[in-house]
């Protein structure tokens, strides 16, 4: 004899199936967002990085007028001074599209700064810091360019770099 709850305990555990795989696709979408966002703090981090090991090797020239690096191991090892500085502890990869950083040159070939090659659009838009500042609204990671042009006169106009 059939009960006539035969089939109850199938349609509560598909039931219980399908509210798992729901809550298992909303968890792998948070962490996707999460590391997004996580890709993107590295990527500030290291872009700075390379702004500031940028302006340690210009600030550090003896030479008139300064120079920024031709090659990107120059910012690793600087043997411009005896012994040779060191401006960066290591070359880094673009965190957001793991490939290398392009490089922002001055017409003379000089290095200035660099850029993520990524064309996928940030989750920050707002609230950058004072060097960032330039990042506000910017569409892609490959907008935010992490330069350094050297310091400036009051009555010297600032450099402004096509973007490539």
């Amino acid at each position: 004899m059939r009960s006539e709850q035969d089939g109850f305990t199938y349609l509560g555990i598909l039931f219980a199936l399908a509210i798992s795989a729901v809550a298992a696709s909303a968890t792998l979408v948070l962490l996707s967002v999460e590391e997004k966002r996580e890709r993107e703090r590295a990527l500030l981090f290291v872009g700075n990085q390379y702004r500031a090991a940028v302006a340690s090797y210009y600030e550090s020239s003896r030479d008139e007028p300064r120079q920024y690096p031709r090659h990107l191991n120059e910012l690793l090892e600087d043997r411009r001074t005896t012994p040779p500085q060191r401006h960066l502890r290591q070359a880094y990869g673009d965190p957001v599209s793991r490939q290398e950083f392009s490089l922002i040159r001055m017409p003379d070939g000089g290095i200035v700064g660099v850029r993520s090659l990524s064309t996928a659009p940030p989750l920050q838009r707002n609230n950058f810091d004072v060097d960032n500042e330039d990042f506000k609204g910017r569409a892609r990671y490959m907008d935010w360019r992490f330069v350094y042009v050297g310091k400036r006169r009051r009555d010297q106009p600032a450099v402004m770099l096509p973007m490539p």
